[in-house]
């Protein structure tokens, strides 16, 4: 796939013209990370099904919880690195290594986040994040308790829970798409 062309696998070209509100957000997201993500170009065929992308990526991402921003991209470097998703694993471990400051811990959690250096809390709420991934239906009250444990509340659990439920679909739709990281991911924040 060449840097012009559309980035997944599926031809369903931008909207053309974006509509104003739309041009920008994507305006935005080019002043303040430097590009737009490919994600948000993937979405831009159909602008309803951008908006309630964005909508809840936003909310679940940015908006007050009482996780902090990088234990939310710790999740989903962990699920996508579970569900093999190269292109969230790219750009989420970008903002792991930014946010954390750490570029050992974004490619830790990449590889195998059991081998990071994680505090307890950390790792309980990864733990989680993995059983959900591969066996949600499994969880009993025992797993929320580990999680209430080391010093989550209810609505931490389900904020933990959203976010990986949310990437866990993203990573389905990025791979079935194969959807592509903006090559600038790679190098930044090393």
């Amino acid at each position: 796939m060449t840097a012009t062309a559309t980035p997944t696998a599926l031809d369903l070209p931008i909207v053309s013209p974006l509509p104003e509100e739309t041009q920008a957000y994507f305006d935005l997201c080019a002043e303040k990370l430097g590009l737009i993500p490919n994600v948000l170009k993937a979405y831009a065929f159909d602008i309803e099904k951008l908006n309630a992308f964005t909508g809840i990526y936003n909310n679940l991402m940015l908006a007050e919880s009482g996780l902090s921003k990088l234990e939310r991209e710790m999740i989903a470097v962990v699920v996508s690195a579970i569900n093999k998703c190269v292109y969230c694993l790219v750009a989420h471990g970008a903002a792991v290594r930014q946010l954390s400051g750490n570029p050992a811990l974004g490619e830790q959690l990449v590889m195998n986040y059991r081998v990071a250096d994680l505090s307890q809390k950390q790792r309980a709420m990864l733990d989680f994040a993995a059983l959900m991934t591969t066996a949600s239906a499994t969880i009993e009250d025992q797993d929320r308790q580990k999680l209430r444990d080391v010093g989550f509340t209810d609505r931490d659990i389900w904020d933990i829970a959203n976010v990986a439920g949310f990437f866990n679909m993203s990573n389905r739709v990025a791979s079935a798409t194969m959807m592509q990281p903006n090559p600038e991911y790679h190098a930044q924040f090393r």
